[in-house]
């Protein structure tokens, strides 16, 4: 998975979804709780589709890409968190 182009098609996406910003709008955290947002409702639907399918409500099709999307999402999300951590640990590796 290549994480720079599906971060900067996120970027992308929230910045138009954004606007202009003033300075008293935070805008990385509008858009963190975006994206955060956009994950979790991920989570939530492939969860109602693979309870649907243990019913028998949903076709077999459905939940296996409800599993795909699901999984990519989860992939992106630890790849982005890994990333955070090695900057964090290069930004304590500076000396003072």
């Amino acid at each position: 998975m290549d994480i720079r182009k599906s971060l900067a098609v996120l970027a992308n996406s929230n910045a138009h979804s954004l606007g202009p910003q003033t300075p008293h709008e935070p805008g990385f955290e509008k858009g963190a709780a975006k994206v955060l947002d956009a994950f979790t409702g991920i989570l939530d639907r492939a969860e109602g589709t693979a309870m649907d399918a243990i019913t028998g409500e949903a076709d077999p099709h459905s939940l296996v890409e409800a599993l795909a999307s699901s999984q990519t999402a989860v992939e992106t999300v630890v790849t982005v968190r890994d990333r955070v951590v090695e900057a964090y640990q290069e930004i304590l590796r500076m000396p003072v």
